[in-house]
């Protein structure tokens, strides 16, 4: 995945741009960067964060870095900020997003023998680079990024730095957000999560729309292109990795995870003696189902914060096992001769369940029952990075799938999709048996769609149902 921030002011912005850049963290865990320009040109700094936190990395060298404008990024693949030179001058860009038609565009804008690329990673292009390579190939910014948006295959919000502005744009369906916020006269910020500016000062001036370009002074915020009516904003960044205390379209992400476990209450038939959460997303969808259901919500599970990152963000598998082991400490006082009803966002890969169940019962559990706040992830996102699954094979559903007949065509795997056919409950059936669990059920897509409170038109579900409208 990864996150962007910026800011624009007429002292020196570092600390907000350090602060506001940090609270982007639970986006990525690859690399990080920041760049900042004054009078003297640019300033930039890019670091491996894969075992070190962001704002660890950085501190050290907060001395090398002044200026009254700024750009960072979180990033989980590519290098980034990269410095541009252009007919347009010379500039800095951070992106998130994913080209799926990288290397078709590469390829055309190499056959005109006048562009060449060099951030390399094995055969692949940077496509922050690629993007930038874009915007260059037009007379001026805000065509080159409008070509961008018409051009690319997936998605792209982006952030340029100039010597005097910010150009901040969002994805050309918005499936990713971007608001600004404003301190006192002359102080602008740019971000993706709206929770980095409350304790930087800044309130929130609004949210950009679908496609909406602007460019951004200590002067204000000049509209460089309207956003678009039609709007597929990702629906997985509040079930999961949206952070509890932003919000996206007026959608609070505690609020609507809230809403997401008293829908699942409403559902069931089950008793059990305490509402668990799996540390840290699963949360907010437990303390939803114990407000409903009024049975008590507590920790069986207390996640070891201060090392442990995301179980589902490591490429390898023997790691994200490792992870998701050590990072949950149980505490057998709440778990022995208990009925526990576990909540999470969801299973992708099921990296942790079947550990966590085995666990729980040899502790003295005596009934697990799991309820996840979305449906059964089926598709692989082919519009953003927030899970690198090489295969639909990785996924836990699509593995049940394969076990109970095999292949399956287009028109087979729809009814998978569909809770109310028996062919959805086999799959679910199987899932629960495979990880020992006492009781397993999902979200039905309506009631994640209703939790949200957006017009079902507005909110991308592809990863659940293989198209972009539920």
């Amino acid at each position: 995945m990864g996150g962007l921030f910026g800011v624009v002011a007429t002292e020196n912005c570092l600390y907000d741009l350090f602060y506001g850049t940090d609270y982007h963290s639970h986006l990525g865990t690859v690399r990080g960067g920041m760049v900042v320009t004054k009078t003297d040109g640019f300033k930039r700094n890019i670091h491996d964060i894969t075992n070190t936190p962001f704002r660890t990395k950085f501190e050290e060298d907060l001395h090398k870095l002044e200026g009254n404008s700024g750009i960072g990024v979180i990033s989980d693949y590519e290098d980034q900020p990269l410095l541009i030179g252009s007919h347009h001058g010379n500039y800095a860009i951070v992106t998130v997003g994913r080209i799926n038609n990288a290397q078709e565009l590469a390829h055309q804008a190499m056959s005109n023998h006048h562009t060449h690329f060099t951030e390399l990673k094995g055969n692949e292009v940077n496509p922050t680079e690629l993007v930038a390579s874009i915007i260059n190939s037009e007379p001026t910014i805000v065509q080159g990024i409008q070509k961008m948006h018409q051009t690319i295959d997936g998605s792209c919000t982006l952030l340029l730095l100039t010597a005097d502005a910010i150009y901040a744009a969002r994805d050309h369906y918005g499936r990713t957000p971007l608001l600004l916020g404003r301190k006192g006269e002359r102080t602008y910020a740019v971000t993706m999560e709206s929770c980095a500016l409350p304790n930087l000062g800044y309130t929130v001036e609004r949210e950009l729309g679908p496609g909406e370009i602007v460019r951004i002074t200590p002067e204000g915020i000049e509209n460089l292109a309207p956003p678009r009516e039609e709007m597929q904003i990702c629906s997985f960044l509040w079930v999961y990795y949206g952070y509890p205390a932003s919000s996206y379209e007026g959608c609070n992400a505690e609020d609507v995870r809230n809403r997401c476990g008293a829908f699942l209450a409403r559902k069931d038939t089950v008793t059990p003696d305490l509402v668990a959460g799996i540390p840290d997303s699963g949360l907010g969808h437990a303390i939803g189902y114990a407000m409903e259901t009024k049975i008590p919500f507590k920790r069986p599970f207390v996640k070891y914060t201060p090392t442990w990152s995301r179980s589902f963000t490591p490429q390898e598998s023997s790691m994200r096992t490792l992870v998701s082991k050590m990072k949950l400490i149980p505490i057998r006082e709440l778990i022995d001769d208990k009925s526990l009803l576990l909540c999470d966002d969801s299973i992708i890969r099921g990296t942790q369940i079947k550990d966590i169940v085995q666990r729980l019962f040899a502790y003295g559990a005596a009934e697990v029952h799991m309820r996840l706040a979305s449906p059964p992830l089926l598709y692989s996102c082919p519009y953003l990075n927030f899970s690198r699954s090489k295969s639909k094979m990785e996924f836990i559903a699509y593995k049940a799938i394969h076990a109970l007949e095999g292949d399956v065509d287009d028109s087979v795997l729809a009814q998978y999709t569909d809770a109310d056919t028996d062919r959805y409950a086999a799959m679910v059936q199987h899932i629960q048996t495979q990880n020992g669990l006492t009781s397993l059920a999902y979200q039905r897509l309506e009631d994640l769609i209703a939790a949200i409170d957006l017009p079902a038109e507005k909110c991308c579900t592809f990863c659940w149902k293989g198209c972009r409208r539920p």
